[in-house]
């Protein structure tokens, strides 16, 4: 089976290709850009098959997937930039890409019968409690312009397809692009002192064990919509953050606040971003490992 990735300038596209070049299994990654612009440790990957590719035009998306006939699409491209999306000016460049792009790449894997995942957020509830997010909860009520975006962009890939793979990611840091981590370590370079808040609860997500999993999805008809972040119990960005500095052997001191307190924030984020997980081991699937783990190896990693 050839396997098709949208996104790969990204964090996870990059780790997807990646996973597959390691099974041997063929894959054309895509992006916007000319040629590949993903980079780790800082050299590009010169092997990989590319294409450039605009998700928002259906025409140059049902030319390239119907030309490289894949059996499975990974869709990673996404408007990611949260606050950026709540501007006015920037909305419709969001739809076109989490909206009309989605249902593009949907449509010409129902042309051709192919597969496709498709990675969405815990940004498409509304937050509300404390009961951990199950993958099939249909109360959703997003409380952003990229949540709504990307649930309408889950709704049409249920409505085009029969074979896809909804999955619900959160709070991802990988090699390409910027994150959490990546910047807490920046802030704690030239901050004795930060403040982070700590009434937004999750768990992160590590894009090369998040690829891991989604090769193995695809390998599979086990259809749906799931939930995957890091194993290791929910914690806020607080808790996160303190993580960080001890095992970066930082010196940083982190104050707890609340998100009213911080204020920052163009979008309003979720305060309970809980994922319930059981379905990943239901249908066999191995979960991810524990989140400190992830974070010990992801600084080795970004350290090389």
């Amino acid at each position: 089976m050839k396997v098709l990735i949208t996104g790969v300038n990204g964090q996870l596209g990059y780790d997807v290709m990646n996973e597959l070049a390691k099974r041997n299994i063929g894959a054309l990654g895509c992006g916007r850009t000319p040629t590949y612009k993903g980079t780790c440790r800082g050299e590009p990957v010169e092997t990989m098959a590319y294409r450039q590719l605009d998700i928002t035009d259906k025409r140059q998306v049902f030319e390239t997937i119907r030309e490289y006939h894949p059996g499975a699409v990974i869709h990673c491209a996404a408007w990611t930039a949260v606050d950026a999306a709540e501007e006015p000016e920037n909305i419709p460049r969001v739809l076109s890409t989490n909206v009309d792009g989605t249902k593009y790449i949907a449509e010409a894997c129902k042309d051709i019968d192919a597969k496709m995942i498709y990675l969405s957020t815990d940004y498409v509830f509304d937050g509300q409690g404390t009961r951990p997010w199950k993958p099939d909860d249909k109360n959703y009520k997003p409380l952003s312009v990229y949540g709504q975006t990307k649930l309408e962009g889950e709704l049409v890939v249920a409505k085009t397809l029969s074979k896809y793979f909804i999955v619900r990611i959160a709070w991802v840091f990988g090699i390409n692009g910027n994150n959490f981590v990546k910047t807490m370590l920046k802030m704690g370079r030239t901050h004795d002192i930060l403040r982070v808040v700590n009434d937004q609860i999750g768990t992160p997500t590590y894009t090369y064990d998040l690829a891991r999993l989604l090769v193995d999805m695809v390998e599979t008809d086990k259809y749906g919509y799931y939930h995957a972040t890091n194993e290791g119990g929910y914690i806020s960005w607080y808790d996160f953050a303190c993580e960080i500095f001890q095992q970066a052997g930082y010196n940083t001191k982190v104050i707890p606040v609340t998100t009213a307190e911080y204020g920052l924030n163009k979008a309003k984020r979720p305060f309970n971003s809980r994922m319930d997980k059981s379905k990943l081991l239901e249908n066999g699937f191995k979960p991810l490992p524990d989140w400190k783990d992830a974070l010990k190896r992801y600084l080795v990693e970004i350290r090389r």
